[in-house]
């Protein structure tokens, strides 16, 4: 049997007393040369043959492959051998019926430990030897927490920040550098946009990015639309379900949005294109509808920090919320699930000569729903899809990582 101990920086002298009897009675101990000095130190000098080192995989696994049964092996590791450690590659080539694993607290959980924050719903992604598509990608969900495990040579706390700000969630996001964790030299600090690396970086290193609410920003220093997705108040329960910046800008070119008259912004999210749309316009009366929960104070608070103020912001289903609306000039259709042919229909019969709906939608099965109530009431129609990508680290240049393309339905009322 071998016997995979996961330890930390005291080890082996801080394991519990039926582990280091474990090590003490090993045939043979393969440990990581860094762990060697106090291994030696521990043993009283062991003889060479007792030890050997684990810093080459395959090589170990050759050893442990020529040794017979009834010999006892002891392999040291790092934290939790199972996660990204030596325990797949032990796996894989020697049988999982010939291993027993004691592990560690992993770099994850002392990462957390030290921020004193439940990690049960934390999210990880790793850079070693990977390009930034991974970590790009699941920003675009607005995990709450995600640990970032970093390789210095390639995917370092650099490129972290880079993925941050070519996202537009720098705001959105407290960084914290974990380095060395559990070894003397430990140092947990919390870095800010334009603060420099730490130029002593341990390469033993994780990143942790803590969601936090944006700060409050200077409403008239901001751009009147394109803002970064980061700078949005979400749902906490449904983080990264917005409509991001590239398709907000195409939506609201699709509007052609009036100097004056009624927004309809159905199923409104987080607020987004509607206030977007009332910096651009500011005599526009917009009344934005969404269902959710909470929505109505989120689209509210959203307004606030954008400086605009909606002429009503409903918490309601929307057929319902119709009624009580003013005839529009101009819909945004962005929202009613089941409900969305209904809403359409009640659109069409409701719109003012030369309105317009814009229907940005997932899938084609959506737009084969609504297209013929278009054609049906003789309105000219556009579609287009919207496709972007963003450029993202990789090694020393850039990818572009694309987004999820959405379908843009326009319908223009004629003028009679």
């Amino acid at each position: 049997m071998i016997d995979v101990i996961g330890t930390d920086a005291g080890a082996p002298g801080s394991l519990p007393v039926a582990l280091q009897a474990l090590v003490q009675q090993a045939d043979l101990i393969a440990a990581p040369q860094r762990m060697r000095p106090a291994l030696d130190e521990w043993l009283e000098h062991p003889s060479p043959a007792k030890c050997m080192a684990s810093d080459d995989p395959i090589a170990l696994c050759q050893t442990l492959k020529s040794l017979s049964d009834n010999q006892q092996v002891v392999v040291l590791a790092s934290g939790d051998p199972l996660w990204f450690g030596i325990g797949r590659i032990l796996i894989e080539r020697l049988g999982r019926e010939r291993l027993r694993f004691h592990p560690s607290p992993s770099s994850l959980q002392l990462a957390f430990a030290r921020l004193g924050k439940p990690w049960q719903n934390a999210e990880w992604v790793s850079l070693h030897g990977r390009d930034a598509a991974p970590l790009s990608r699941r920003l675009q969900q607005r995990p709450p927490a995600l640990a970032v495990l970093t390789d210095p040579s390639r995917g370092g706390v650099e490129d972290v920040r880079r993925i941050l700000r070519s996202s537009g969630l720098e705001s959105g996001y407290a960084l914290w550098l974990c380095e060395a964790l559990g070894h003397h030299e430990e140092r947990v600090i919390r870095l800010e946009p334009n603060e420099p690396i730490p130029a002593d970086l341990n390469p033993l290193n994780l990143v942790v990015l803590l969601e936090e609410p944006p700060a409050e920003p200077i409403a008239d220093a901001l751009p009147l639309f394109g803002l970064d997705d980061g700078l949005y108040l979400q749902h906490q329960d449904r983080p990264g379900l917005m409509t991001k910046r590239e398709v907000r800008i195409q939506l609201l070119a699709d509007l052609q949005l009036p100097s004056q008259g009624v927004l309809w912004d159905l199923g409104a999210g987080t607020g987004s294109v509607g206030l977007e749309a009332l910096r651009l316009r500011p005599l526009l009366r917009l009344f934005a509808v969404e269902q959710r929960s909470g929505g109505g104070g989120l689209v509210e608070a959203n307004a606030r920090r954008l400086g605009v103020k909606p002429a009503a912001v409903i918490e309601a289903n929307a057929m319902d919320a119709l009624k009580q609306l003013p005839t529009p000039d101009r819909v945004l259709l962005g929202g009613g699930g089941r409900q969305r042919a209904q809403l359409l229909q009640a659109v069409i019969n409701r719109m003012n000569p030369n309105g317009v709906v814009v229907i940005p939608l997932a899938n084609v099965e959506a737009l084969g729903q609504l297209r013929p109530l278009l054609d049906n009431a003789g309105w000219s129609l556009q579609i287009t899809q919207q496709q972007a990508w963003r450029g993202q680290p990789l090694a020393d240049g850039t990818r572009l990582s694309p987004m999820n393309p959405v379908l843009i339905l326009r319908g223009s009322k004629p003028k009679r």
